[in-house]
């Protein structure tokens, strides 16, 4: 009995994220590299609180490369309607849980589609990411502000689309200035001031929503 109460405890982050379905792996692009799709909205951050990093790392290698196998494969992270205090696990764990990953791992990821980054994503990528994540890593960085971009390179019949994806991608083609941040209906196009304060820890960072 008090095995089997340690070892729930010692999961119990893992089965959080795994119960969320923030990453699954879901069929094959265009070139039949297997797709691993990250929806940043389903992210259980608060829940998780400072667990995030563990539960990152530990379904990245009971989960989802048990599942990719030995392929090549892409990631598809959807970044619609993030919310910071909600979905955001922090730059700190999502920079340890991929530097966690076997280099050969690392070497089979071929792009990283970002869905819906917005103008204040672009930016922050651009100038302090960059230093954050190793060049390889942000060489492999491709922006699709449309779900229409998306399909160029991932047959949409593979990839299962959340509704707050498809509502966001609808609300941008009627206000195509929110992808500027010259309109904006809450929060999300605003800086968060502490998130960029780069003497905090990075374990205290959360990413730009």
């Amino acid at each position: 009995m008090v095995g089997t109460v340690a070892k729930d405890v010692a999961t119990e982050p893992e089965l959080l994220l795994e119960r969320s379905r923030a990453i699954t792996v879901q069929g094959a692009d265009k070139r039949g590299r297997a797709v691993v799709r990250i929806v940043g909205k389903y992210f259980p951050a608060r829940a998780l609180g400072g667990r995030a990093e563990e539960a990152l790392r530990s379904h990245l290698r009971n989960r989802i490369f048990p599942e990719v196998g030995e392929r090549e494969f892409v990631v598809v992270y959807m970044h619609s309607l993030v919310d910071r205090g909600d979905n955001s696990p922090g730059l700190g764990a999502v920079r340890a849980a991929y530097e966690s990953l076997p280099a050969v791992a690392r070497e089979r990821l071929r792009a990283v589609y970002f869905v819906h980054p917005g103008l204040q994503a672009r930016l922050f990528f651009a100038t302090v990411g960059r230093f954050l994540f190793s060049s390889g890593l942000y060489e492999k960085l491709r922006y699709m502000s449309r779900l229409e971009y998306l399909w160029a390179h991932v047959d949409k019949t593979e990839l299962e689309v959340p509704g707050c994806a498809r509502r966001h991608d609808d609300e941008l083609e009627r206000r195509p200035l929110m992808d500027y941040c010259i309109e904006a209906a809450d929060r999300r196009c605003m800086f968060d001031a502490a998130s960029m304060d780069t003497s905090a820890s990075l374990h205290s960072l959360r990413c730009i929503s």
